[in-house]
């Protein structure tokens, strides 16, 4: 057998070809290869080799592992070919190249497994919703498939991929107000969506205010009934009201009215939701005027300076007078139905003694007896 029939059905070694490395003297010019490049790549194929020799001029085929490669592009002077290398299972394959003049020696080629790159996200759609849940949403970026996705760490329902892993859809889960992070978790990783989404509160329902009207001194106790309660501040023009407190349902509210001018005025209840007016307002009115039921002691020195009580109701603000001169040191309880205070100087004999507050005047019945 010829030596060029022998090179045609058997694939070269390295070393020296009759007539020389790479061909020459008579003989012809037959295929080789010298190395890869890259000598490796991931099993999905796809990357771009590049094959260096000699003699590939006119090469019609090149197998990694005797999976034929794509042909994308010769040398002209034979000495390169360029490939797309195909899938092949993880290790190391023979690459050979065939021209017409047989096939060429093979060199080393590495299959490795590449890890698969986690999910990234670029947005989601929408970035808020009611605490209720059950918001559609959408979630884009790349290598989402089989995904999952929790908010607040609350996995999301319904959740779906198309088939390229660039979108993934669902609904989502009920949560608390405020702003909570959004995972998307892969078998390759995890990534946190920036900006996360933020739950709002549903908005408040003020169906009833009573009393409905009550003192300009402010301190009338109230409820107000109604729905998403939960959180509020209440306000009667604009003053916020006190003891504010709500049930745990959120249906109901009780407080205490701030003073206010007389007159109907704006009351206002605000939560997390959003805020709501009662229908209506409230209406302040003029406080009841004071009651002098007693004063104890009745009679002391002309130099002043006893010790007196007054006990009534509606005494909250009030100024004491005894002959028209102020007595000292007055102090009404929280309840407006007792008053104390210190007697000025006066004059022997009895004088009136006239209680004072800002809804109107009463005199204490008997006045005061200076000895």
């Amino acid at each position: 057998m010829s030596d060029v029939i022998q090179q045609l059905v058997n694939p070269q070694a390295p070393g020296s070809w009759p007539g020389g490395d790479g061909g020459g003297g008579d003989w012809p010019r037959y295929p080789r290869l010298y190395e890869a490049i890259p000598a490796s790549g991931p099993t999905s194929g796809g990357n771009t080799v590049l094959l260096t020799g000699s003699g590939l001029l006119g090469t019609s085929q090149v197998t990694f592992g005797g999976v034929p490669a794509t042909i994308v592009a010769q040398d002209p002077s034979g000495n390169s070919v360029t490939v797309i290398a195909p899938a092949h299972a993880a290790g190391t394959v023979q690459v050979i190249a065939t021209t017409p003049r047989g096939h060429s020696n093979a060199v080393s080629y590495t299959y490795t497994v590449t890890p698969p790159s986690g999910p990234t996200v670029t947005t989601l759609v929408p970035t808020s919703g009611p605490t209720t849940g059950g918001t559609a949403f959408a979630i884009i970026g790349t290598n989402l498939t089989g995904g999952t996705v929790t908010f607040n760490g609350v996995p999301a329902l319904g959740v779906s991929i198309n088939a390229m892993g660039t979108v993934l859809t669902g609904t989502t889960p009920p949560g608390p107000a405020g702003n909570v992070p959004v995972v998307v978790t892969t078998p390759a990783g995890s990534t946190t969506v920036a900006g996360g989404f933020t739950y709002l509160a549903p908005p408040p329902v003020a169906a009833s205010l009573s009393p409905s009207s009550g003192s300009t001194a402010g301190g009338t106790a109230f409820v107000i009934t109604g729905s998403n309660l939960g959180g509020a501040l209440v306000t009667f023009n604009g003053v916020a009201a006190t003891g504010v407190s709500v049930n745990p349902s959120g249906t109901a509210l009780v407080g205490f009215t701030p003073a206010g001018a007389l007159g109907n005025v704006p009351v206002v209840v605000t939560t997390p939701g959003g805020s709501a007016a009662v229908a209506g307002g409230y209406t302040y009115t003029a406080p009841p005027p004071p009651v002098a039921a007693s004063l104890s002691p009745s009679s002391g020195s002309t130099a002043g300076g006893t010790a007196f009580v007054i006990t009534g109701s509606n005494l909250g603000g009030a100024l004491v007078t005894f002959n028209g001169v102020a007595a000292t040191g007055v102090s009404v309880n929280p309840s407006g139905t007792a008053l104390v205070g210190f007697t000025p100087p006066g004059p022997l004999g009895n004088v009136p003694v006239v209680v004072t507050t800002p809804s109107g005047s009463t005199i204490v019945a008997g006045g005061y007896t200076y000895v």
